[in-house]
């Protein structure tokens, strides 16, 4: 199993050098991907920029969209955007795409809920046409730069429930998850509904499966902090449900951390887990770092 690092793009306190810091040691680090999330009603950076950045200062790490809500996108600007992107990280790049659940976003970005799900399908579709070398309207040239990997990036589906990895597997190569302390007892069904229905399509390759959880380790009132995003983060679903999730958050040390990985590691078939700080402190990278270091992953 691996384990991949998100830069803390939602958290509080982001500056220049912060990226700086976090890309630093997914490069030199034990981490197999470094991701950028997407929201627009938020705190956060704006996950494309954020995403070229973390491109051009790393080389070793696959570089994942994490994910972008498509819906919002017109389609053939995605599709440049990504091929610059696949570009830019040399043919790193994973695309984790989904529908998101905020309508203010959709309403800061202008964008209509109704048939989005079937408008994820149609995008998907259309932006692999594009790669391919389609035209993007008739009689124009195809669309640039060249994509550098085959057929296009990787393709994860952010996809919780049985009709949205139906859906999935259609189009998806993998299926990017959350459980917010990387609990087996979460990440076991979802695999198992994944395979379900990769192998209700008649697909003959097993899907990929990546999972996100929260994490701060290293810093001062760790605990704390952990809850506190987490709260924060989840607070679409009102305030005692995010209070709730938020009571389940425990990844806040490297001791905790560690023992929580090699038990993924050895009771679920996760191809990786990304951890998501909730915290800017560079300390707090370094703890995550030394955590994955120390599990016995294999």
């Amino acid at each position: 199993m691996k384990v991949g690092l998100a830069l803390p793009s939602m958290a509080t306190g982001w500056t220049r050098q912060t990226f700086l810091d976090w890309c630093r040691v997914a490069e030199e680090g034990p981490f197999a991907s470094i991701s950028c999330g997407e929201r627009i009603t938020f705190r956060n950076t704006e996950m494309i920029t954020s995403i070229a950045a973390a491109a051009a200062l790393t080389t070793r790490p696959r570089v994942m969209i994490n994910l972008a809500i498509t819906p919002w996108h017109e389609t053939a600007l995605l599709a440049k955007q990504v091929a610059t992107l696949d570009v830019l990280s040399d043919g790193r790049l994973d695309l984790g795409v989904g529908i998101g659940g905020r309508a203010q976003d959709y309403e800061a970005m202008n964008a209509p809920t109704a048939h989005r799900h079937q408008r994820v399908d149609d995008q998907i579709a259309e932006l692999r046409r594009l790669w391919d070398g389609g035209e993007p309207v008739p009689g124009a040239p195809p669309l640039g730069p060249p994509i550098v990997q085959p057929g296009g990036p990787p393709i994860y589906a952010g996809a919780l429930g049985p009709k949205a990895m139906a859906r999935a597997a259609r189009w998806a190569d993998g299926i990017s998850g959350f459980s917010i302390s990387a609990d087996a007892g979460d990440i076991n069904p979802a695999i198992t509904t994944a395979r379900q229905a990769w192998s209700d399509a008649d697909r003959e390759e097993s899907p990929r499966f990546v999972s996100a959880c929260f994490a701060v380790c290293g810093v001062p009132d760790a605990g704390e902090r952990l809850h506190r995003f987490s709260r924060e983060y989840l607070a679409i679903f009102g305030d005692e449900m995010a209070v709730a999730m938020a009571d389940l958050a425990r990844l806040d040390s490297v001791q905790v951390l560690t023992q929580t990985l090699e038990q993924a590691a050895a009771e679920t078939d996760a191809d990786e887990i990304i951890l998501v700080p909730g915290d800017t402190d560079p300390a707090c990278a370094d703890a995550l770092a030394q955590a994955v270091t120390d599990a016995d992953l294999s």
